[in-house]
């Protein structure tokens, strides 16, 4: 059967397998054509009528002879007694007040039809006593060319995952309507999640032909919970933006790269929430104190030091020693001062090393016998290589020499598992200890982008064509994956730099459209909204990835991890770049500088953080992260206080903060600078290669006693900056995050 034949079939299969009455009540009245049309604009080449139904008020969005949506804006149980228009606010294009027995309505439309088409519904809801929800129902509905809901066909591609984006991805292809991006901005009802006492949790998503937004209710039971919203109090109850494209996409590439598009449309839409500055600098270094200086850290083996993963506790692991010296090398390098503990940490690596396997091990021989010695996730296998191929590529022969025997055991564990990895397996033999993971029934899925990056760095190093091969082999192997690329977030990041990278040097153009599938798969998980539910409240989260695609919660070191990937991304990209996807990176690398900080217990109420912790325990007066927060405001380090962690403030220290020389400032700022020039003794200009619409903060930062000089900023058009913030220690700018700055001082 053909593509368009299973799309009929799914079709019937659908009325077949029964509608819910909200379909059948949605379909009666647009049949009978009883919806009364109060208003009437255009949506680019679409149509949007605004109609009041039985129980609902709708937005009807069509192209003529190619279907369209239906998207209920307000639900009254009962019917809306009268629904009165309103002057509308600058920027919107319609706003509503329909009043009911539960209370009033006050439904704002916005609609932008250039180039991308996007609508926007705000829904405000104040209630005429204290109101119990306990059920309302789905808002999106597919249509046919005839108004039909059980008739219109296509494919969802992405819904939401635990409370990662409120998104719904999909296209209507018979009749051919084309991609449809749905955005719930789930900030904007944290309110109603605390009044309920509920979270978002897979709200948005739903059964074809029933989709969008599920708002959660309290579970109903003999004894329902009693979380009433507050009489006379308006709320927010839901914030959908849809963001619309002609044609379905012709393959996964595309679909991926639409993907970024829509979602960029969409995002531009978001009132975003602040970032603030804080001193990656002075943490990295009380980071670097107590890893030389607590107990805590290290343990002593064969005469070396070693790290501890969590807080006195577990056995040490080459992934671990070598997710610390790489960002010590870097954090050294850029203050121009040696590590001494990084030395000692390279020293003990080659205990990892097992001259039969002719690899090095995840632990050192002495493991306790708690530990299988010869199982290993698929992934630890590559990340300690891919930080011992970093050290390398910066002259470290003993990194390189490290590498260069250990990376063939790798080549030999990818081709026996033809680059389709499991999560488990003895290093030994190759058997499988776990094959797939619960949650999905696949296996570590991004393994092979890791391990492209990998070759990659073979490739850099000797210049011998099989790693560039087994590169192409291993990106190849993942086609097909489409939204279930995501197994762990960094190496989901580091799939979508090892895909740049191949473009930049085979020139082969599908690998630049490949790394849309890794971005989309990464920005899919991607918590795009910034929850203030119960402790959440007392950290940032927009803008998080959960670390696994199962996982409840965000973690520090795939944060860190994934912003070291973009960075290579960014730097390998050019003009041919999807401007969407330079954005999304950019703007999840700036939020990384502000939420990351929030994983260090010191920065967190003391009521925050767990009392039972999986591994180790919780010192406040370590500068170590924590492993977990909640976006549904769990206590925070239920899994520990993770000090393969660490690194993060030596990596985002290193790249976000630039000395300049013979000046009593460092100049910090939230995105890459991607080149700069020292273009006369008191004056510098910087670029940017951020979002085309977006900000960037830059700051200078008093290094010494000497006072702070004045500053002049300006574009490379010549419009100058004001300061947003003017302190002793520390002046401010809000800048474009796209083009050139030149700064100047006295």
């Amino acid at each position: 059967m053909d593509y368009a034949g299973q799309l009929v079939e799914k079709a019937d299969r659908v009325l077949h397998e029964g509608l819910s009455p909200y379909v059948l009540s949605l379909r009666a009245e647009l049949a009978a054509q009883s919806m009364r049309v109060m208003e009437s604009f255009p949506l680019g080449d679409m149509r949007v009528d605004v109609c009041q139904g039985s129980d609902s008020l709708w937005a009807i969005v069509r192209r003529p002879g190619q279907g369209g949506l239906a998207l209920r804006l307000a639900f009254a149980p009962g019917g809306f007694e009268t629904v009165r228009r309103q002057r509308a606010h600058p920027g919107e294009t319609l706003r509503l007040r329909a009043d009911s027995a539960m209370g009033r309505h006050v439904v704002m439309l916005k609609t932008d039809g250039l180039d991308l088409h996007r609508f926007r519904a705000t829904v405000d809801l104040t209630p005429a006593a204290p109101l119990l929800l306990p059920f309302v129902p789905r808002d999106l509905y597919p249509l046919d060319a005839h108004d039909d809901p059980a008739r219109a066909s296509g494919i969802v591609e992405a819904a939401q995952r635990g409370l990662n984006a409120g998104l719904l991805y999909f296209h209507i292809d018979r009749p051919e309507l084309g991609s449809v991006l749905y955005l719930q901005n789930l900030t904007a009802m944290n309110a109603y999640y605390r009044a309920t006492h509920t979270t978002p949790a897979g709200a948005v998503g739903g059964l074809w032909p029933e989709l969008g937004y599920l708002p959660p209710t309290p579970p109903q039971s003999g004894t329902p919970p009693t979380a009433p919203l507050p009489k006379g109090k308006p709320v927010t109850i839901s914030d959908a933006i849809l963001v619309l494209r002609d044609r379905t996409p012709p393959d996964e590439r595309d679909s991926a790269r639409r993907f970024i598009q829509m979602l960029g449309a969409a995002y531009t839409a978001l009132d975003l929430p602040p970032v603030e500055y804080h001193d990656w600098v002075e943490r990295a270094g009380r980071t670097l104190d107590d890893l030389d200086t607590s107990p805590k850290a290290t343990i002593k083996h064969y005469g070396h030091r070693y790290a501890h993963p969590y807080t006195q506790a577990e056995y040490p692991d080459s992934m671990v020693q070598m997710a610390l010296i790489a960002p010590m090398h870097d954090f050294a390098l850029w203050r121009d001062t040696p590590i001494a503990l990084q030395g000692e940490f390279e020293a003990g690596l080659e205990k990892f090393y097992d001259p039969a396997l002719k690899s090095i091990r995840r632990y050192l021989p002495n493991v306790g016998k708690d530990k299988d010695a010869d199982a290993v996730d698929s992934w630890y296998l590559y990340h300690p290589l891919m930080n011992l191929g970093r050290l390398a590529i910066a002259g470290n022969d003993k990194a390189r020499d490290l590498f260069v025997r250990s990376v063939d055991f790798g080549i030999k564990a990818a081709r026996h598992f033809k680059y389709k990895w499991p999560i488990q397996y003895n290093v030994v033999d190759f058997s499988v200890i776990t094959r797939v993971a619960g949650a999905d029934d696949r296996g570590q899925t991004d393994v092979g982008g890791m391990y492209a990056w990998v070759m990659l760095q073979g490739y850099e190093l000797t210049r011998e064509d099989r790693f560039l091969h087994e590169a192409q082999a291993a990106i190849d192997a993942a086609e097909g994956m489409r939204f279930n690329l995501n197994y762990q977030a960094n190496l989901t990041a580091w799939g979508a730099a090892a895909c740049l990278r191949l473009w930049r040097i085979t020139n082969v153009e599908r690998y630049r459209e490949q790394s849309y599938v890794y971005l989309a798969s990464f920005f899919h998980n991607c918590v795009i909204w910034e929850s203030e539910i119960e402790r959440a409240a007392s950290y940032r989260n927009f803008l998080g990835v959960t670390c696994l695609q199962d996982a409840p919660y965000m973690a520090i070191y795939e944060c860190f991890d994934s912003f070291c990937a973009f960075e290579h991304y960014l730097r390998d990209s050019g003009p041919e770049l999807e401007p969407a996807a330079r954005m999304l990176i950019s703007e999840y690398c700036r939020y990384a500088l502000d939420r990351a900080w929030y994983f260090y217990p010191d920065a967190l109420p003391a009521d925050a953080l767990a009392t039972d912790n999986r591994n180790g325990h919780i010192d406040r007066d370590l500068s170590f992260p924590l492993e977990d927060l909640y976006v549904d405001g769990q206590p925070a380090g239920q899994v520990g206080q993770e000090i393969y962690g660490a690194g993060a403030a030596l990596v985002f220290a290193s790249r976000a903060f630039h000395t300049v020389a013979d000046s009593p400032f460092r100049l910090f700022c939230d995105h890459f600078i991607m080149a700069s020039e020292r273009t006369g003794e008191r004056a510098i200009s910087v670029m940017l290669e951020g979002g085309e619409t977006c900000a960037a903060m830059l700051a200078m930062v008093r290094t010494g006693r000497a006072a702070l000089p004045g500053f002049t900023v300006q574009t490379a058009g010549g419009d100058p900056l004001r300061p947003v913030r003017r302190g002793k220690d520390r002046v401010e700018y809000r800048v474009p995050a796209n083009g050139r700055l030149i700064l100047s001082w006295n």
